[in-house]
């Protein structure tokens, strides 16, 4: 089926697909309130599929890439679920020790997209860590509508405590030099605002891409220098952006955020129609220099 665009879909359609893929609504429901964009021989499962995350054909750095070593690693979360599983890509060869990034992902949890996100950044000399949410729960299914259904049986104050440990795991790792970023999407985002209030000054940078803000009392915890990237048709999430905004400001915390014009929730995320060629490709070159800034 031929890779739409956002423009290709009605807006509130879009923001229909946002709650489904957030928990807001359940399948059925979209479909059923999807039926009215389902016009000209298009049924509403057709739009379902065609804004559905179409992974092989977005691929940038394959899993083969000889630049690149990686593997599928276990580590301990006594705080959290016990043992975690995460995935880890880093430069082939290297002389010497590499920043650290870890990467999170949305709420489907280690999914081909985010391994791909890891292999880039280690394409550009950092050792990255993409732990799996869902590993308690058997790990990503390899089907985004399953792993949609288990991500809330997740126990979140568990699930935060593994991402905590999944840092100073990254950062005592061997090949890293001990400095450690985090980058994360949507909920990914929201777990790098979370991390920001916990870590201190373990963490060196955070980027957020579309993320739910932190527990706003937590703010000037934060020491790490951040950057907000954040689409202009996300009213879920810009609308807590001017009360978080004002306590990193009274917090005196280090930020920048930038805003897309025109794009939608997600789009940084290739392998779906929500993604923006020309804002991705701002938004990545921004992140990899702030990490390059402020982790090296």
């Amino acid at each position: 089926m031929e890779q739409k665009t956002a423009h290709d879909f009605d807006q509130e359609l879009l923001i229909l697909f946002d709650a489904y893929v957030h928990g807001g609504i359940d399948r059925r429901t979209f479909l059923d309130k999807a039926a009215k964009y389902a016009v000209g021989g298009v049924t509403a499962a057709m739009l379902l599929e065609q804004l559905s995350p179409k992974f092989l054909e977005a691929q940038v750095i394959k899993p083969g890439d000889s630049r690149i070593e990686q593997e599928h690693i276990e580590f301990p979360s006594p705080n959290g679920y016990g043992t975690m599983r995460g995935y880890l890509a880093r430069p082939t060869g290297a002389s010497g020790k590499a920043p650290g990034v870890l990467v999170i992902h949305e709420n489907r949890g280690l999914n081909p997209h985010i391994e791909d996100i890891a292999r880039r950044l280690a394409v550009d000399g950092f050792v990255a860590f993409a732990p799996d949410a869902l590993f308690p729960l058997g790990g990503y299914p390899g089907d985004e509508e399953k792993a949609r259904e288990l991500f809330p049986k997740l126990e979140q104050p568990k699930t935060q405590q593994d991402f905590i440990a999944a840092s100073r795991f990254l950062a005592k790792r061997p090949e890293c030099n001990g400095k450690i970023g985090a980058v994360g999407f949507c909920y990914g985002g929201g777990m790098v605002n979370f991390l920001a209030t916990q870590l201190g000054t373990e963490l060196s940078a955070g980027v957020a891409f579309y993320g739910s803000s932190p527990n706003l009392a937590d703010v000037p915890k934060i020491k790490a220098p951040l950057m907000i990237q954040s689409a202009e048709n996300d009213p879920r999430i810009n609308a807590a952006w001017p009360d978080f905004e004002n306590a990193l400001k009274t917090a005196k915390v280090s930020y920048e955020r930038h805003l897309y014009p025109g794009t939608q929730h997600g789009f940084n995320n290739d392998t779906t129609p929500r993604y923006d060629a020309a804002a991705a490709k701002l938004a990545w070159g921004r992140t990899v220099t702030f990490f390059r800034q402020h982790v090296r």
